[in-house]
């Protein structure tokens, strides 16, 4: 029996009321990992007498949950979002594999990180894979490095062709080019569509010549960035996909790091759109100091007297912090959720209120970015006042990023290039008034 295929797209609920495409469905073998997706928050699975009932959010790909394959589409798709990626995540724009097949909108998500790898990986294998000198005894009949005297000691009473000698020839079984090799092997298994398979197995018999297995985990992740410098920068983008794809294979089940495998692939479009915002303002604003995740401190604190359990007090943690000559001029945080089109959730209203509170003065505000395709979409303000005087207090700011004209700044070059980008992260980071800090 073939599975049932059920698209969503982020931030959507499906319920078998409304939509009967979730109606009669059951999950059967996929009950458990649609109980722990839904303890995660990336996607809320509830099974009900009459079908299922789905909450997306801005994760977004497919997995299977038994007879069920669920796809959770972005709004913007092909080009626009792999140009974006590459910005993202420092990525090269390289040739895709199949590249007018691979850049349109029908492509799954993880196919799209998949060829990218296959030709961040191609471009390595142009350009040769790092060798590294690693230390052999061979007896060798034109000698080589330096004699082995020792060994030589042992075997003087045979007659040889040979001496025992040790050398350092270079060689690519790397700990470095292991995991690439084992990356890819995950990719393959990964890989929704045949072409892009067959492409990314085939790179991986070549590289097996000469590079043996490794075990792919986190450990083995961690080991091998531990192990890198600047001569092998040329490897982070290849590193960086494999992150992402290893991430989203799989889901935690614990504090403790453990997780449920999943047949299938899961993004958080709320990490690339921070990351994407974290280098744009630090990319194109000169003049001040963009922090990611600066602690607030002194927020909150403990009564020294009222904490028996020795309790360290919460520090909320903004996306990112601008600041300049020591001040701080504005708190932002990047939501991936269009609230231009939907409502702003309460929970995010009561987080930037916080946030706002912290800072003193006639204009203390803080600022929701988030993204949009929306052309008529405007920045939206929301006064937090004192209940007693109904005085302002602060504001919280909900302020649009169009993703295609932010697309379309990147792409510019130029001086008016480079100024579109300024103007549009001082609009980012401060509104359409001028600021004259």
């Amino acid at each position: 029996m073939n599975p049932t295929a059920v698209s969503a797209s982020e931030w959507q609920r499906l319920d078998p009321k409304s939509d009967p495409k979730v109606a009669g469905l059951s999950l059967g073998a996929g009950a458990e990992l649609a109980e722990v997706l839904s303890r995660s928050g990336k996607v809320e699975i509830i099974e009900l007498a009459r079908g299922l009932d789905i909450r997306t959010s801005s994760w977004v790909g497919r997995v299977a949950l038994g007879d069920v394959v669920l796809t959770i589409e972005p709004k913007l798709k092909g080009a626009p979002l792999l140009n974006l990626l590459r910005y993202a995540y420092g990525l090269r724009d390289l040739a895709l594999f199949s590249n007018t097949y691979y850049t349109s909108s029908d492509v799954t998500f993880q196919d799209l990180l998949i060829a990218q790898l296959a030709a961040e990986v191609a471009e390595l294998m142009a350009r040769g894979l790092h060798r590294e000198y690693q230390a052999r005894k061979d007896d060798l009949p034109n000698p080589v490095g330096r004699i082995d005297f020792s060994a030589y000691a042992r075997s003087a009473s045979q007659a040889r062709a040979s001496l025992p000698c040790v050398h350092y020839p270079r060689t690519l079984a790397t700990p470095l080019n292991q995991l690439l090799v084992e990356g890819m092997r995950f990719a393959a298994r990964r890989a929704a569509d045949p072409r892009l398979k067959s492409d990314v197995r085939q790179q991986c018999k070549i590289l097996e010549v000469d590079i043996p297995r490794v075990h792919l985990d986190w450990n083995t992740l961690k080991s091998v960035r531990a192990g890198m410098d600047r001569r092998h920068a040329a490897y982070e983008p290849s590193l960086r996909l494999i992150e992402l794809l290893y991430q989203g294979s799989g889901v935690s089940l614990d504090d403790a790091g453990s997780s449920l495998p999943m047949s299938g692939f899961l993004f958080d479009m709320n990490r690339f759109f921070q990351a994407m915002i974290s280098r744009f303002l630090r990319e194109h604003l000169p003049d001040y100091l963009v922090q990611d995740e600066q602690s607030l401190k002194g927020l909150f604190n403990y009564l020294p007297d009222k904490n028996p359990r020795d309790r360290r007090a919460p520090t909320p943690r903004p996306d990112f912090i601008v600041s300049q000559a020591g001040r701080v001029v504005a708190i932002l945080d990047a939501k991936y959720r269009d609230l231009w089109e939907t409502a702003l959730p309460r929970e995010m209203l009561y987080q930037l209120a916080l946030y706002a509170s912290s800072q003193s003065g006639p204009n203390a505000q803080a600022t929701i970015i988030f993204p949009t395709l929306q052309s008529r979409a405007k920045e939206q303000a929301i006064q937090f006042n004192d209940p007693r005087y109904g005085t302002e207090r602060a504001r919280v700011i909900l302020r649009p990023v169009n993703l295609l004209e932010l697309k379309e700044a990147l792409e510019m070059n130029g001086a008016a290039g480079l100024h579109t980008r300024r103007s549009l992260a001082r609009k980012l980071t401060f509104g359409d008034t001028s600021h004259s800090h």
